[in-house]
């Protein structure tokens, strides 16, 4: 059974260029599944049939969670089970489609219903004492604030960030070529700030971090290779600890602070779309509920009959 999931993985991978982040958690929630199948006596997928997969997922959804003590009530939450759900409908469709199983027994599976979250932003003098320069110039410090002047002036993904290479800069011409979800290239404009750190960072630090082997990305460990996510996230970490900012700040949350902020500016949704990569306005549409809150507050700050 693992043979063909390998197969699937291979099949994200190559032809659909999905990210390593995807590509992760797909594999480790069908290895639950092939796990749970072995100990059912389930030794091919041609013998998996429906009521396999949904006594499996209700075992799922009532399992104790691994990291909660055992007496703890806490199961999986209805995001766990949809990425389940999802993970098997995608491997049973590319299986059906590569006529490696007769039947998708995965398709009626239905997926349940998933509540958006408003993204988090920080605010205005939050980012400004994020994005302060720290006094020293080492060569780790300048791409470190390269690293949080570019997400939040171009809204990229920690992915794309651990990613970019030399060749997708155009600083002189104010942009940069990003390799997003699926392969997909997007131009995305680069403000002076956030191109003036990067020119201090790749004529005074980067040369400095390079090492024989190292690749062409822009931004390097101090070790010369290129950033892990984990890693490159543990360094923005600290920086918001040496900041001041009080809150807990995830991965995500500068690039939700650039279109949070774009769109209260009067920017156009649809060019925020195009700027953040999102294959769908419907994804984009979320920030309009927070820049929305936004104006509540204002109007309920300044009208004089509010």
């Amino acid at each position: 059974m693992q043979t063909l999931v390998e197969d699937f993985l291979q099949y994200l991978r190559h032809e659909r260029g999905q990210a390593e982040h995807t590509q992760r958690t797909y594999a480790g929630l069908l290895h639950q599944f092939t796990a749970w199948a072995a100990t059912e006596k389930l030794t091919d997928w041609k013998q998996v049939e429906l009521s396999h997969l949904m006594a499996f997922l209700q075992r799922e959804r009532q399992r104790p969670l691994a990291s909660e003590p055992k007496e703890s009530l806490r199961r999986l939450s209805s995001e766990s089970v949809y990425l389940q759900i999802a993970a098997l409908r995608a491997f049973y469709r590319f299986a059906e489609n590569e006529k490696l199983l007769p039947l998708n027994v995965a398709e009626h599976l239905s997926l349940p219903r998933r509540w958006k979250r408003l993204p988090k932003s920080l605010t205005h003098p939050e980012i400004e004492a994020l994005l302060q320069s720290e006094s020293a110039d080492s060569p780790a410090q300048l791409c470190d604030q390269a690293i949080l002047e570019l997400a939040y002036a171009s809204g990229l993904r920690r992915a794309e960030l651990c990613g970019l290479r030399l060749e997708q800069l155009h600083l002189e011409a104010g942009f940069i070529n990003v390799i997003g979800k699926g392969n997909k290239e997007r131009v995305v404009p680069v403000g002076s700030k956030a191109v003036a750190a990067l020119n201090r960072y790749l004529t005074h630090g980067r040369p400095l971090l390079v090492k024989p082997r190292s690749p062409a990305n822009v931004f390097l460990t101090q070790r010369g290779s290129r950033f892990a996510s984990a890693t490159m996230w543990q360094r923005i970490k600290r920086r918001v600890r040496g900041s001041g900012v009080a809150r807990n700040i995830t991965p995500h949350m500068l690039r939700h602070s650039f279109a949070t902020h774009l769109l209260e500016y009067g920017a156009d949704l649809r060019v925020i779309q195009e700027m953040l990569g999102h294959a769908s306005i419907s994804t984009t549409e979320v920030y309009t509920h927070v820049a929305g809150s936004r104006l509540r507050e204002v109007h309920q700050k300044f009208h004089p009959r509010p």
